[in-house]
């Protein structure tokens, strides 16, 4: 094994663990939407201040629960990955920066923990692509035309 096809083996499974981390914790979070709407969906939404809190609520939830699925399984991996980023943005926006004027610097960051976590993850798919163990990466290689 050459030391380049080591490195393309170990890049191509981080981003494979990347896209399970993220696109499991934004699935998780979709199916929690619906499962408990009053505390993590529509009823949290309204308590901060969001819009139609009774549509945006529901249409998160879907949001997150098909875009993280389509990061789990590296499938239209940008198109999932931008709407969870501006999703994130919303988050941060709404909860972390009004708690980093109420309470601090260091009660934003551990409570923002996950989101930041989550924006950066995004960024990093975004950048580097859905990797070679994808379905887009499966499906882009059965369209290769064979050279002549």
């Amino acid at each position: 094994m050459t030391p380049a096809s080591a490195s393309d083996k170990r890049t191509a499974w981080g981003l494979l663990l990347l896209r399970l981390l993220v696109g499991w914790v934004f699935l998780s979070e979709g199916i929690q939407k619906f499962l408990y709407p009053s505390a993590l969906g529509a009823g949290r939404f309204a308590k901060i201040g969001i819009p139609v809190p009774g549509f945006a609520g529901p249409f998160v939830g879907v949001l997150e629960c098909v875009c993280g699925a389509l990061l789990i399984v590296g499938l239209f991996t940008t198109c999932a990955a931008i709407p969870l980023l501006i999703d994130i943005a919303v988050a941060i926006a709404t909860t972390k920066i009004p708690l980093l004027f109420k309470q601090g610097f260091w009660a934003a960051m551990h409570e923002g923990r996950t989101d930041f976590c989550m924006l950066f993850g995004l960024i990093a798919i975004l950048l580097l692509g859905a990797g070679k163990f994808s379905l887009g990466a499966r499906f882009s290689a059965g369209k290769r035309q064979p050279d002549a």
